[in-house]
């Protein structure tokens, strides 16, 4: 077995599809968005991601069966006015380590390529450490001047000069950039403490915006409801592998994941 594999379950073409990735992290922003997304819209899952670089652990759920760690990629075609195509990739976990992150980032970066991705959304939050609002701030950061603008555009404040973009919401705009795929940011206000329905409710409708797309949220907070549990237990396993790996508590909560 290969450090990370992708086992195909569907083949499809696509054209010049939008990579979103979504995976957990902060408030499971980014990640609660686009799993409401894909039930909404009715995307397809097309492949699996399975790697050594996960948490070596399995996930229990409430009915006793064990669930692996994995990412997911979705596609959808011919959504929106202008008739898009996108790939999503959502799943339970992100890479243990720094070469793990980096693996797994370009290995997914590899991959939808092939298919054709021409631009690139990083869903995800920005903890505040701070009491929830009603209506949170979506932030967000691009690679490119003319992503820049769209961002402006579509009323989203623009990150600058404080901090980085961590995990693999920095990564695949970072490799991506690189090969000369630019791409954007959202970043949804949030304390960090808990699952946030109210920050993605915020990134996924600036998301709707910059795709010239319509998705219902009107779900979006029992689904939050049905993942949280879930999501908490996991995110606290691997918080615990990595506290032991590092050899501290981290007690910075402004990252962005």
């Amino acid at each position: 077995m290969n450090p990370t594999e992708i086992n195909i379950l569907e083949e499809v073409e696509l054209d010049n599809p939008i990579f979103i990735e979504a995976l957990p992290g902060i408030g499971h922003v980014g990640k609660l968005a686009a799993d409401h997304m894909i039930d909404e819209l009715g995307a397809t899952k097309f492949a699996e991601i399975y790697s050594y670089y996960y948490p070596p652990q399995v996930f229990i759920g409430e009915d006793g069966i064990i669930k692996n760690m994995i990412n997911e990629l979705y596609y959808l075609k011919d959504i929106g006015e202008d008739n898009i195509d996108l790939i999503i990739l959502v799943g339970n976990t992100q890479g243990l380590s720094p070469e793990g992150q980096f693996e797994l980032c370009s290995e997914t970066l590899e991959f939808v390529k092939g298919y054709g991705v021409s631009k690139i959304f990083t869903l995800g939050g920005m903890a505040t450490g701070q009491q929830a609002s009603e209506n949170p701030k979506v932030y967000g950061a691009a690679t490119c001047e003319e992503n820049i603008e769209s961002l402006k555009e579509a009323e989203i404040e623009i990150r600058s000069n404080d901090g980085g973009i961590v995990g693999a919401s920095g990564l695949f705009l970072g490799l991506g950039m690189r090969q000369g795929i630019h791409g954007s940011c959202l970043m949804g206000e949030t304390p960090g403490f808990f699952i946030d329905a109210e920050a993605a409710r915020a990134i996924l409708e600036k998301l709707a915006i910059l795709l010239n797309i319509e998705v219902n949220t009107d779900k979006l907070e029992e689904r939050a409801e049905e993942t949280r549990e879930m999501l908490i237990k996991a995110q606290q396993m691997e918080q615990d592998i990595l506290n032991k790996a590092a050899g501290n508590d981290r007690d910075d909560l402004r990252y962005i994941g």
